[in-house]
């Protein structure tokens, strides 16, 4: 009688922890590339990147890095519930003229943990060149 009340239990308890890893974030950008277009040197670099969990479970964003020094990326603080949405501010340096291809890598919880984002774009002189 013993053995059979443990295995029900282990049963049990094996089931509740397969459908407990069923709970998953997914993290689905509105898009993964941001266009700059043509701007001026030293205007405002800052632009966002919107996303929403579209998982069963928190979205924890745990690192966002850029692949230079120019593109400075913030990551929101604190976990995205399932359906809420998020931003991914970025901000690059402007006084730079020239073309702009930059990626900014997320990592987090979601079923895929690791995205790349892409800011892109061109940067002219005051003086139109």
């Amino acid at each position: 009688m013993m053995k059979k009340i443990v295995l029900v239990l282990f049963v049990g308890l094996l089931g509740f922890t397969m459908t407990a890893q069923d709970a998953a974030a997914k993290i689905e950008f509105k898009t993964e590339t941001v266009d700059y277009g043509e701007i001026v040197k030293g205007a405002d670099g800052v632009r966002i990147f919107e996303f929403t969990n579209t998982g069963t479970a928190p979205l924890i964003i745990s690192k966002v890095s850029s692949s230079c020094g120019c593109t400075i990326p913030k990551k929101p603080e604190g976990p995205i519930l399932p359906g809420k949405t998020g931003e991914i501010s970025v901000k690059y340096d402007t006084n730079r003229v020239g073309p702009i291809r930059k990626a900014i890598t997320v990592i987090s919880n979601a079923d895929t943990p690791t995205k790349v984002l892409k800011i892109k774009g061109e940067i002219k002189a005051a003086d139109g060149k």
